[in-house]
C-alpha cells in the first residue's frame, strides 16, 4: 500500500482550526496571562495586557468564549463581578504552546 500525502492545512484542517482560535495579536496574550493568574476580573486582565482597547478585549474575550477556551463566570453581587478563566481544553493546550514557545526561542530569536 503507498500513502498519499494529504496537506495538514487542507479545509477543515484541525491544525488551521487551532491558529485561527488562537492566533491574532491579543488571544495568545489573554490564554497566557489567564493560564498564570487564573480567574481574573475584565479590568484587571485589560490593566496586565497594557495597550489593549475595550472594544478589542471584550471581541477577544468573546470569540474564545465561543471557541470553548475560556469560560464567563457572573456573580450576582452588587455590583456585578464578572470573571474569567482558561477551560481545560486550553489547559491541555499550554504544555503545547510552552513547546512552541521554546522552539521560537531556539530558532527564531536573534
Amino acid at each position: 500500500m503507498s500513502k498519499t500525502h494529504v496537506c495538514p492545512c487542507t479545509q477543515g484542517c484541525p491544525l488551521q482550526y487551532v491558529v485561527e482560535a488562537i492566533g491574532g495579536k491579543w488571544k495568545m496574550s489573554i490564554l497566557c496571562s489567564l493560564s498564570s493568574d487564573g480567574a481574573t476580573r475584565y479590568n484587571e486582565l485589560k490593566r496586565k495586557l497594557g495597550d489593549i482597547s475595550n472594544t478589542m478585549l471584550a471581541k477577544s474575550l468573546k470569540e474564545l468564549e465561543n471557541d470553548g477556551l475560556v469560560k464567563r463566570s457572573e456573580y450576582m453581587e452588587v455590583p456585578i463581578r464578572v470573571e474569567y478563566e482558561i477551560t481545560d481544553k486550553v489547559q491541555s493546550l499550554i504544555p503545547i504552546l510552552s513547546e512552541l514557545a521554546l522552539w521560537g526561542a531556539n530558532n527564531l530569536v536573534g
